[in-house]
């Protein structure tokens, strides 16, 4: 079938996550600053061990299904663990989100080869992201920031569908929202099991760009394997 649609993974696939993922404890901490300044009266330690097992806990549960609670869930759980009384709806808890993202932002640089690919892409496919991440928001802001919405016809985050890959309902989300079969699109992604194996059982063709050694690649059986993003205009139009 020919294809007609190019789908994305985002982190480590279009966007990069750098410095070995050490976003966290900055990004956590600017989580917990704008939390005291709205009146949450606990140090930061006290506040990231009460995070870190309100997170565990909403994954123990969601991982069985594939879901992804969406941030702030976390915080606010990890609050009400301390004794404040915020929904996940509240804004201060919005705003503590918003506050990892930023600081979150500034250890995620675009692939170098990531937008002239896109654009070349754009020209003949309809392109769609499918991302496992749980601040929507952010992967929106990510985009902006490198002019990048204009080259999507569809972008699916885990947390707004509440589904993560490899479940096949975040794919079919996608693929009914781009108007595609799954036979006549393609799925690039870094990972084996989420996107590889996910998008091969939505059945979708698959394209595994190789960013570090996953022993489970091979198993999983991608139709190509890239080293760049430079390579993937040829393995579409050659495969």
């Amino acid at each position: 079938m020919p294809i007609q649609a190019v789908l994305f993974d985002m982190f480590d696939t279009l966007m990069l996550i750098e410095k070995n993922h050490e976003f966290y404890s900055p990004s956590l901490k600017r989580a917990h600053t704008i939390l005291v300044e709205n009146g949450v009266n606990v140090e930061f330690p006290v506040f990231r061990d009460a995070y870190i097992k309100a997170r565990d806990a909403l994954y123990l549960e969601a991982d069985a299904r594939l879901e992804e609670p969406h941030f702030n869930m976390r915080i606010a759980n990890a609050l009400k663990s301390l004794g404040y009384r915020f929904d996940a709806n509240n804004e201060v808890v919005a705003e503590a989100t918003n506050a990892f993202c930023e600081e979150f932002m500034k250890y995620v640089r675009i692939d170098s080869a990531a937008k002239a690919t896109l654009e070349q892409l754009h020209r003949k496919y309809k392109l769609g992201i499918v991302s496992n991440f749980a601040i929507p928001e952010c992967v929106d802001k990510l985009l902006e920031k490198h002019d990048l919405p204009k080259l999507f016809d569809v972008v699916v985050v885990s947390a707004t569908v509440n589904k993560r890959k490899p479940s096949l309902e975040i794919f079919q989300k996608a693929l009914e929202k781009i108007g595609v079969t799954a036979g006549n699109a393609v799925f690039v992604g870094d990972t084996a099991d989420a996107d590889i194996i996910g998008a091969k059982a939505a059945g979708m063709k698959t394209i595994f760009i190789e960013r570090r050694v996953q022993k489970e690649a091979e198993q999983a059986c991608p139709d190509k394997t890239i080293k760049s993003l430079d390579e993937l205009t040829e393995a579409i139009e050659n495969r």
